[in-house]
């Protein structure tokens, strides 16, 4: 069987360009992994250009074999090009200081980059359910809109989801600092999400937010096409 267990996330440069495409690793296997690449993205905001490229996932039956498991292991490239933003000091967190361009919204010093992945079970996360249900962007680090924020720490094993019927969670890849203008990127590579307890079907989608503090506080959300994880 292909090994695709190992997680790796490093800084690197942008990725390949993916057509949307479904296949099987080993034809006619009951239990063959199905590689799916999926499209690039790129979105305009204040300040910053966020794109994502070479984003693919591998899905595979869980070894526990019990109908409500299944593996994902993504891969991808998530780049902020920021050409405004204060020059930022990272420190503790501030709760929202409701002042006049501040959105209401907490802050812990500099401008951030945070990509990760949405995961649902017998749920839809079209684009119109996350105007709907998710109204206001992601947050970055607190759950939002009932869901739950999954912290970071794959890159040392698998990401384990309890997800029943109906629920939402948030997988958080990476988050990167950004204390001046640049270009930051955050590659990763063969990321595992175990899934257990969706005896439905579960749906996976990418997100890229970027958090630019000042004055003019903007927070700019790049989705990825949604795709079946069986």
């Amino acid at each position: 069987m292909t090994n695709y267990r190992t997680a790796a996330v490093r800084v690197a440069g942008a990725g390949a360009v993916a057509a949307v495409a479904m296949g099987l690793f080993s034809t006619g296997a009951a239990d063959a992994d199905t590689f799916v690449p999926l499209p690039d993205g790129q979105k305009l905001g204040p300040g910053v250009t966020v794109s994502r490229t070479g984003e693919h996932a591998i899905v595979s039956p869980s070894l526990a074999a019990n109908g409500a498991g299944r593996v994902v292991w993504v891969s991808g490239n998530a780049v902020a090009d920021v050409t405004a933003t204060p020059e930022g000091e990272v420190g503790p967190f501030n709760g929202p200081a409701n002042e006049p361009g501040s959105n209401n919204s907490s802050t812990h010093g500099a401008s951030q980059l945070n990509t990760g992945y949405i995961v649902g079970c017998q749920v839809s996360i079209s684009d119109e359910a996350i105007s709907a249900e998710l109204a206001g962007g992601l947050g970055l680090t607190l759950p939002f809109g009932g869901s739950e924020v999954v912290p970071d720490g794959a890159f040392e094993g698998a990401i384990g989801l309890d997800l029943g019927p109906g629920e939402v969670k948030f997988v958080q890849i990476e988050i990167k600092d950004i204390t001046e203008p640049g270009i930051y990127s955050v590659e990763y590579q063969d990321v595992e999400i175990a899934i257990q307890g969706c005896a439905g079907y579960a749906q996976a989608r990418a997100y890229t937010v970027v958090e630019i503090i000042g004055d003019n506080y903007s927070k700019t959300s790049l989705y990825g096409m949604p795709f079946s994880i069986g």
